[in-house]
Order: structure tokens, then sequence, then C-alpha cells
């Protein structure tokens, strides 16, 4: 990745942006946090176009978020799995899915829910805190450069 054009080579966010920050890695993302594997089920889940869905997925293996591993049920197919660094991607999903909870939709209007598989409980609010527990809030901090 030392290759790489950055569009802010200092910014950890603009980093993050340039290698999963387009619609379509975004979404591969989350459908493979929900156990989608095979580029046909990308496909018929996403309705994206063959060409772009090989190109995103060939970019995010290439930055070490998928891999690519034969299938598991021994078939001939290839499967792409989160890596390590694939799955450190799940705050940044939760964030945007419960964003889109609070900003995307009409009160009432009916949404996907994330929910805790062993109670179907809606998964809490994901919130940053100092170690004593107080809550942070994005005025109580500031980027050091």
């Amino acid at each position: 990745m030392s290759e790489r054009t950055w569009t802010s080579p200092r910014c950890p966010v603009a980093r993050t942006v340039d290698l999963v920050g387009d619609k379509w890695s975004l979404l591969i993302i989350r459908d493979a946090f929900d156990g989608i594997r095979r580029f046909g089920q990308f496909q018929r889940n996403l309705g994206v176009a063959k060409n772009i869905l090989a190109d995103r997925l060939r970019n995010l293996v290439d930055a070490g978020v998928l891999s690519v591993e034969p299938a598991s049920d021994g078939s001939a197919y290839r499967e792409y799995v989160l890596t390590k660094r694939g799955e450190d991607l799940f705050d940044l999903v939760v964030s945007l899915r419960q964003w889109g909870q609070d900003h995307a939709y009409e009160p009432g209007e009916d949404h996907v829910l994330l929910v805790n598989r062993e109670t179907e409980e809606p998964i809490p609010r994901l919130t940053y805190v100092t170690p004593d527990g107080t809550p942070i809030r994005a005025d109580d901090t500031r980027v050091l450069k």
C-alpha cells in the first residue's frame, strides 16, 4: 500500500475514505458483515453492474479488507471473506446504520434493525466515553497536527 497516492496523507479519515469510502465498497462491507460471500450474491443483493462490483471487490482485497478463499462448500467458487482489518470496520458500519436510523427515515418509517444474535434486542447506541464513563462529544476533542 505504500505506493498509493493518498488524498490527504496525514489524515486518517481521508485515508480511510480513499480505501473504503465509495458507496459500493461500503455496501459490500455491510453485506459481508451480513454473511454474503460470493460474487453472485453481492451482485444480486446490490444490483450493481458486474464490472463495478469486480473493481470494488478487487480494491477491497488489495486493501486487505477482504480475502479471497475457496468456497466453504467445496465447490469451485471463490468466496470473499472479511479479514481482521475488515472486521475492524464494524464500528463504522454500526455508526452509519445508527445515523441512518436517526436521520434518513421519516418517523415511523419501516427499516431494518441490527440486533444481538442471541437476545434479538437492538444493539446499544454506539458512544465514546472517557475511562471514567463520561460521554465524549465532538466539542470535547481536537485534532493534533
